[in-house]
């Protein structure tokens, strides 16, 4: 990796964690009196909408070009998973406060660490293990305070 494009990642990255630090705010409030499942089928229209109009607004729904059966499979069951955890995640954030429900969710850090281990073979070095396991900790510190 180049350093333009480390940096293009990491930046794009934080805005990421941005956005989802904003996402659980809002959905906490907006979840307030409603079900938590209609609340997941509105963010989820309004998600598919902007996404359309962004790949519309930049040309890229005319550059589609063949798309593989193992692309749409694995993109299948990353939508199931995402589905399902959004369904998850707003019944955790109607049921329960957004500072603990929010540092469980982020334990996915976690898994995608073991998951990218056993399945993709990837190898994180010893400070990213080190990271992962305070990751790991720091999740469980603040959501089972007593």
């Amino acid at each position: 990796m180049n350093p333009e494009t480390l940096w293009s990642w990491q930046i794009w990255a934080v805005l990421s964690a941005v956005f989802a630090a904003l996402t659980a705010i809002f959905a906490k409030v907006g979840v307030e009196g409603i079900d938590s499942d209609l609340a997941t089928l509105i963010r989820t229209v309004i998600v598919l909408i902007s996404l359309a109009l962004i790949l519309f607004a930049a040309g890229k729904l005319t550059e589609v070009g063949p798309i593989s059966a193992k692309s749409w499979l694995f993109l299948l069951l990353s939508g199931l998973g995402t589905g399902a955890s959004w369904l998850c995640y707003f019944r955790a954030l109607k049921l329960g406060p957004a500072t603990l429900v929010a540092p469980i969710d982020k334990l996915s850090v976690v898994l995608v660490a073991l998951f990218g281990v056993v399945f993709l073979g990837e190898r994180p070095s010893l400070n990213g293990w080190l990271g992962i396991a305070l990751i790991t900790a720091g999740a469980v510190l603040i959501a089972f305070k007593r």
